[in-house]
C-alpha cells in the first residue's frame, strides 16, 4: 500500500467533485478537470474528504493506488490555486515573444519557431523567462518539456532553454595543444 494513497485528500469549500461511473470531475474557481479512474482503483467520497483504495490486492492495483491519489490531489490543487512552470532562455540573441496563442522563439536557427500553446496553458514573457500557467499539471509539464526541447541547454556554454533552478552539468572545452 502506498503511503500517499492512504492519506485522505481534503476538499476545499469552493471545489465540487462528482464521480459518475469511472469519470471523476473536479470543478473549482479556476476551471474544471476530468479524469478516467482506473477500474483497479476505488475512489470514495465522504463529506469533505476523498480516499483512494485498492480494488483487489494485485500488484497493478497497488501500484496505481498512490498514483491516482496524487493525480486527484493535483486536480484539486489545480482548480483552486493553479500551477506555474518557469523556463529560462540563455544565449546571445535568443529571445521569445507572445503573439496571441502562439509563442515565437528565436533560438539561433535560420528561422523563428512558432509554438502553438495548447488550450488550458497560458504563457507570459519576462525578459529571458517564459512563465507558463495552467490548472492541469500534466499538460503544463508536457508543454514545458516541448518548449525546452526546441533548444535544450548545451553543456559547454549553457546556451538554450532550461527549467528555472535546473543545474546544467558543464564540460570543459578544448584546450590548446600542449608541447
Amino acid at each position: 500500500m502506498s503511503r500517499l494513497g492512504k492519506k485522505p485528500i481534503s476538499i476545499p469549500k469552493d471545489v465540487e467533485i462528482k464521480l459518475e461511473g469511472a469519470l471523476l470531475t473536479v470543478k473549482g474557481p479556476k476551471g474544471e478537470l476530468k479524469r478516467q479512474v482506473h477500474p483497479k482503483v476505488q475512489v470514495n467520497m465522504d463529506g469533505d474528504k476523498i480516499s483512494v483504495s485498492v480494488a483487489d490486492g494485485s500488484r497493478e492495483s497497488r501500484s496505481l493506488h498512490g498514483l491516482f491519489a496524487v493525480l486527484i490531489n493535483n486536480m484539486v490543487i489545480g482548480v483552486t490555486k493553479g500551477f506555474e512552470r518557469v523556463l529560462e532562455i540563455s544565449g546571445v540573441g535568443y529571445r521569445a515573444t507572445i503573439e496571441g496563442r502562439t509563442a515565437v522563439f528565436n533560438l539561433g536557427y535560420s528561422r523563428p519557431i512558432n509554438f502553438e500553446l495548447p488550450d488550458g496553458v497560458d504563457a507570459s514573457i519576462d525578459k529571458s523567462k517564459v512563465i507558463l500557467t495552467g490548472i492541469d499539471k500534466e499538460l503544463l509539464g508536457m508543454t514545458a518539456s516541448q518548449i525546452r526541447d526546441l533548444r535544450s541547454p548545451e553543456p559547454y556554454k549553457g546556451k538554450g532553454i532550461k527549467y528555472a533552478g535546473e543545474m546544467i552539468r558543464r564540460k570543459a572545452g578544448k584546450t590548446g595543444a600542449v608541447k
